[in-house]
């Protein structure tokens, strides 16, 4: 049996990660967060409650569980806050990465690291893992020092880049655009949309599959990891409407200019999704495919 640690467990990757691990009698289970433990769906698993601040009492508890993997799903995402909020952006998503890796490689653990599309410019997208990054804000380029952390700290990694992430879990803190579109359509209030910036969406449950996968085929290095349909954003709006039978005539197109936001997005990103395809055997959903997984893993 494998001994995981899954780390930011409160979050929306993290508490679907520990709902899933705890199912497969492959893991044993470990879950830390800052505060008190919101996942209230899974049974069977081992809280600590711990503070990026306090990098001494984090290293007694992994040197105690002695895990075969750590995941790393605790990241500031916020783009405009990280913009804004840079020095605590750093803490967050570089210095603390740079702490994990340190303990990790002291006990020999292998770290599994989120990382993001926003670490390209979106200029000549979609992307392979071996493409130049040239991050557009502080959130992308604070992710890419981390990834630079964890390929020079460590031997034992892998480092997962993902798409604009959605789902839901207990507790969230922070909503994703699937929730926040289905509940203003819901109540028939008008909203806009980008039509000018791309992405391919990731359902959270790809996600941790992409995780699992790893650890399961002892996979190691960078892959790309999304669902497998390129969307403008706007698009991906329309899909949701239809999916749950909302009118279209809500959602009203507009470009990014008009947003004034204050961390510049990439236009147009993506992933060629074949080395995770060819190496972990992952197997990405259409945007509907993905919808539908998701309403039915929420009943």
């Amino acid at each position: 049996m494998l001994k995981v640690v899954v780390i930011g467990s409160n979050g929306l990757l993290g508490q679907t990660l520990v709902n899933k691990l705890v199912k497969n009698d492959d893991f044993e289970v470990f879950a830390m967060a800052h505060g008190a433990n919101r996942n209230k769906g899974a049974i069977e698993f081992s809280y600590h409650e711990i503070s990026i601040d306090d990098n001494s009492h984090i290293k007694i508890l992994l040197k105690e569980i002695a895990p075969d993997y750590v995941i790393n799903a605790l990241a500031m995402t916020n783009v405009d806050a990280c913009e804004v909020e840079q020095e605590t952006c750093y803490d967050i998503n570089v210095r603390f990465v740079e702490d994990l890796t340190k303990i990790c490689k002291s006990i020999n653990s292998f770290l599994i690291h989120i990382s993001t599309d926003f670490i390209f410019d979106g200029e000549h997208g979609p992307y392979k893992e071996t493409d130049r990054p040239n991050p557009l804000n502080y959130y992308g380029e604070s992710k890419l020092l981390a990834e630079k952390v964890v390929q020079e700290n460590l031997k034992s990694y892998a480092i997962l880049r993902t798409i604009l992430v959605y789902g839901k879990v207990d507790g969230m803190k922070r909503s994703n655009i699937l929730l926040w579109l289905k509940g203003a359509l819901a109540k028939g209030e008008k909203v806009t949309i980008v039509n000018d910036q791309f992405r391919m969406p990731t359902y959270v449950g790809s996600l941790a599959d992409a995780c699992i996968l790893v650890m399961q085929k002892k996979a190691a290095g960078i892959y790309h990891i999304s669902d497998d349909e390129f969307l403008s954003i706007y698009d991906m709006a329309l899909q949701i409407a239809d999916f749950y039978k909302f009118s279209k005539d809500l959602i009203h197109p507009i470009s990014t200019s008009i947003l004034n936001q204050k961390a510049k997005r990439p236009s147009k990103t993506g992933f060629d999704l074949s080395k995770a395809k060819i190496e972990l055997g992952f197997k990405p959903l259409t945007f509907k495919e993905a919808l539908t997984r998701f309403e039915n893993e929420l009943t």
